[in-house]
């Protein structure tokens, strides 16, 4: 702007302020076209207006050069390292992917068949290094031998989960790009990992070649800058020095006219704060009076904020001062820059009208936020109550000032709304905690005149812009809704929950802080909202379905009650991992003897398969410990049954059993034996009666479903009082814990409850536990019993029919020590058959066991394997009815094989 120290028109003497030259008679010769050099080395110095425009251009294309060398350097370093970091993961890509890596991992010796790859990869693409590692990040390979079986340095872990890593690091062979890439075998399991880097000094580096060409452009754009100023000096020399007084004055005169014509107030206030000029717009816009010039601007009648900002001549940029009722933005900037009059230049505009739009543009932008923090706030979880009350909280208080979220109680269980049923407030939010809306968890059935209800009917929302006014919504509570107006809630937008053809439920949306009721585009964004929660909330009923299907599945699966059992005193927990359903199983199985099995066991994985797999191995195992086997043998049999299951499964199901572990253990109070065999299963722990803690050492044998491989058996010999605590991998090992780790705090876990109960123990376990374990957890802690010499009785039998007499004679003397007489009949009974059938049939020497526990056992054996079967004997058979009698007269009988014969025994119960 042209600063003018008055009013040209009137006042044309007081041009001695403005930097231009003065005026005077026009010149003539030389000196009126500017030809003469000291008038031409005026105007390239800093004393004209064509020196400045010289220096300026000459700053200019200074900043411009000094800015694209800058930029050159830059790009040239940005391009670098952007080719280093795409060679390098291109190359350890390649290498990865290539056919023969995931197998050469998998072999004795990977660094013979991976170094020579590895080299040759590396000279070929023209990388510094590639190295091979395992998922430890043990190298492989290395250009220098010597680092081989070392550590590789840098980041590994989100390569080992699959991801890719890009590092810029400093090595030892200066600055570096490195990549590190995942190998991942046909099944998509990480089994190692790659990593290629080159040094970004190897790649780019064509500044220096530019740079000579910059520099000579520079100069010669400086060389044309010098000289176009120099002409323009010339121009700007003849039109100033050759106009004339008249001339001068019309020039201001039209400045003058401008000044005073512009939509845009100015004001010029001097040193001393008095004002030097106030053009037609800034005294309508601040009301000046006619006399304003030349007095103080604190005498001028403004407010106290922007007549301070007038005469305190400081920089204002855009500052809103509310004058009168207009909002005026000012800017204000000092006069006496560059040796000026000391004094300020204030311009004013009137953005009233601009703050109104800026108001509406700032709802639009607030509005366009709450949508994305609704996309990324609502639907977090896949719980459907937890998804609602996102809703209700993002929309309080930035929407309404009450949020209320309701919907059918299927949906809440997962399953297809069912129209015309009740609904059930699933949240409810709000700036205030004691509004008198219906609480959380309240089941609701709305009228049909209501908002809600025309919303679920006709799947269109409602605007009841005063609720005082609307008949159908008090319809619905005449008392509540009375609380709901006397509290100050006067409008409501209600959105039906639509995902799909379903209409889950509605949302409410009160007002009560703000006087104006909702309108048109408040309900265009509650519907936008509503709609993005419609389909989290439809997304978590469905998981919600599912997960209750499986777990339903689980837990019909899994033992709902132990059985009653004598041996040892068993508490047991399961406890379910954070999301899904797992393979984790658990049993207890009274045996023949009164001896007890306990099998734990895991599938690998998640989901509905795991669940029905481990249904499988559970009803198994019950199968095979009728048969009485060694936990070898069964779990032979069952990793045949593993091993079938997966021949059973077709590719295209992709259900086969990635993995199953198992461990089985027989106790037998009689001989405080503990026998035990494992399928790749962590070990059980013995904690004494003193509380000392010892892992069983017990041959890992594979997991189920391998084949090839026998399991072996580990008999150990327990005090009575003993604790025997068998557990799955999900107690001992997570994602952030080792397996030794887990093992080190279960036994420093076990060690703290000497003589604890097994009820006390599983607490105490299970505090080693996070909250939610990112695994299922079974666990299984028994204490041995005793079945004490008073309540055993052993008689050895010779091979001679004779001698069954005796035995009859020995059992019922027993039986009267131990006050069972009424049994006497029918024990002689059986013990007479079954000793028969073993002398007539059976090999010596034979045995008899007497059991007194919660039944009373009559045991026989003998060195045969040969086992007698139940059969009709005709009416013509002189035998054959002896086994029949035994299986009316006996609860249960059967027959189990020892390592060298076999034992015939059958139970009664006791009265």
């Amino acid at each position: 702007m042209v600063r003018l120290p008055g009013r040209p028109a009137t006042r044309p003497s007081r041009s001695s302020g403005s930097p231009r030259a003065p005026l005077g008679p026009r010149p003539s010769g030389d000196d009126a076209n500017g030809s003469r050099p000291g008038k031409l080395w005026s105007a390239v110095t800093g004393r004209s207006v064509a020196g400045q425009v010289f220096l300026l251009q000459v700053v200019i294309v200074l900043l411009l050069v000094v800015s694209a060398v800058v930029a050159q350097v830059l790009q040239v370093r940005h391009d670098s390292d952007l080719e280093a970091q795409n060679r390098s993961l291109a190359v350890a890509e390649t290498f990865a992917h290539a056919p023969g890596t995931a197998a050469a991992l998998r072999s004795p010796d990977p660094t013979a068949l991976l170094q020579p790859r590895a080299e040759a990869t590396r000279k070929a693409t023209g990388v510094d290094f590639v190295v091979v590692m395992d998922t430890d990040g043990i190298r492989y390979t290395h250009p220098d031998p010597d680092r081989i079986g070392k550590k590789f340095v840098g980041t590994i872990a989100p390569a080992v989960a699959g991801g890719t890593v890009t590092e810029h690091v400093n090595g030892t062979i200066g600055p570096l790009v490195q990549v590190v890439v995942p190998v991942k075998d046909a099944a998509g399991k990480v089994v190692g990992l790659v990593s290629a880097g080159i040094t970004t000094a190897h790649v780019g580096g064509t500044a220096e070649q530019q740079l000579p060409l910059l520099l000579a452009a520079a100069a010669a754009a400086l060389a044309l800058a010098t000289a176009g100023t120099a002409l323009v000096s010339r121009r700007l020399l003849r039109q100033t020095r050759g106009l004339g007084p008249y001339e001068m004055t019309r020039m201001y005169e039209h400045h003058d006219a401008v000044l005073h014509a512009v939509r845009e107030g100015v004001l010029i206030v001097g040193g001393d704060g008095r004002l030097l000029l106030a053009n037609d717009e800034a005294q309508r816009l601040l009301d000046l009076p006619e006399d304003a010039e030349r007095r103080h601007v604190l005498e001028l009648g403004l407010d106290d904020e922007t007549a301070g900002l007038l005469a305190s001549g400081r920089v204002a940029t855009d500052e809103v001062h509310l004058v009168k009722d207009r909002l005026l933005a000012i800017n204000q900037r000092p006069t006496d820059l560059r040796g000026g009059p000391a004094g300020s230049v204030t311009t004013l505009r009137d953005s009233t009208e601009l703050r109104a739009l800026s108001g509406r543009a700032e709802v639009a932008r607030e509005r366009l936020n709450m949508l994305y923090d609704a996309g990324v706030g609502i639907g977090t979880s896949l719980d459907v109550s937890r998804t609602a009350e996102e809703l209700a909280e993002l929309a309080v208080p930035r929407f309404a000032d009450f949020a209320t979220v309701d919907l059918f109680d299927a949906v809440l269980h997962g399953e297809e709304p069912r129209p015309g049923t009740a609904l059930r407030r699933a949240a409810c939010a709000g700036v205030r905690k004691d509004a008198p809306l219906y609480p959380v968890g309240e089941r609701i059935r709305f009228v049909a005149t209501s908002p809600q209800a025309r919303s679920l009917t006709t799947g269109q929302s409602v605007v009841v812009s005063r609720l005082g006014d609307a008949p159908g919504w008090r319809a619905q509570d005449l008392e509540r809704t009375d609380q709901v107006l006397e509290y100050g809630i006067h409008s409501l937008i209600t959105v039906p929950l639509r995902a799909g053809s379903l209409v889950l439920g509605v949302a409410n949306f009160w007002r009560s802080q703000k006087p104006q009721p909702f309108d048109s585009e408040e309900l265009a964004l509650a519907e936008e909202l509503v709609a993005r929660a419609a389909v989290s909330i439809d997304n978590a009923r469905r998981y919600t379905r599912e997960h209750s299907m499986a777990v339903t599945l689980q837990r019909s699966l899994l033992p709902r009650s132990l059985p009653e059992q004598g041996a040892l005193e068993i508490a047991y927990r399961y406890l379910p991992a954070q999301s899904g359903v797992g393979g984790d199983w658990f049993d207890v199985l009274p045996l023949s003897g009164a001896r007890v099995a306990m099998v734990v066991g895991d599938v690998v994985g998640h989901g509905l398969h795991a669940a029905a797999t481990m249904g499988r191995l559970r009803t198994a195992v019950h199968n095979f410990s009728a048969l009485d086997l060694p936990p070898d043998e069964l779990l032979g049999l069952l990793d045949e049954l593993v091993g079938r299951i997966d021949q059973d499964e077709t590719p295209e199901d992709g259900a086969a059993v990635t993995g199953a572990t198992c461990l089985y253990a027989v106790y037998d109070p009689v001989s405080r034996r503990c026998t035990m065999a494992r399928a790749g299963h962590p070990p059980p722990a013995v904690v004494a009666a003193d509380g000392s803690v010892e892992f069983a050492d017990i041959p890992a044998g594979p997991p189920l479903g391998l084949g090839g491989l026998p399991f072996e058996t580990t008999e150990l010999e327990l005090a009575e009082g003993s604790r025997l605590v068998l557990y799955t991998d999900g107690l001992v090992e997570d994602r952030e814990r080792d397996i030794d780790v887990g093992l080190d705090l279960l036994g420093d876990a076990l060690r703290r409850t000497p003589g604890a109960s097994p009820e006390e123990t599983c607490r105490t376990v299970l505090d080693v536990l996070p909250a939610r374990p990112s695994d299922d957890v079974a666990l299984i802690v028994a204490r041995t019993r005793v079945l004490g010499p008073d309540r055993v009785a052993e008689w050895q039998v010779p091979s001679d029919p004779a001698a069954v007499s005796q035995v009859r004679g020995s059992v019922t003397r027993q039986l009267a020590d131990w006050g069972l007489e009424e049994a006497a009949f029918s024990t002689e009974l059986i013990l007479s058959e079954l000793v028969t059938n073993a002398i007539r049939y059976g090999r010596g020497p034979i045995g008899v066991r007497l059991l007194r526990e919660r039944t009373l056992i009559c045991e026989v054996s003998d060195r045969s394997t040969t086992s007698p079967h139940l059969r009709y004997a005709a009416s013509t058979d002189e035998g054959g009815r002896g086994l029949f009698l035994v299986a009316q007269l006996a609860e249960r009988w059967g027959t189990r094989y020892t390592s060298d014969g076999k034992i015939i025994w059958a139970e009664q119960p006791l009265a």
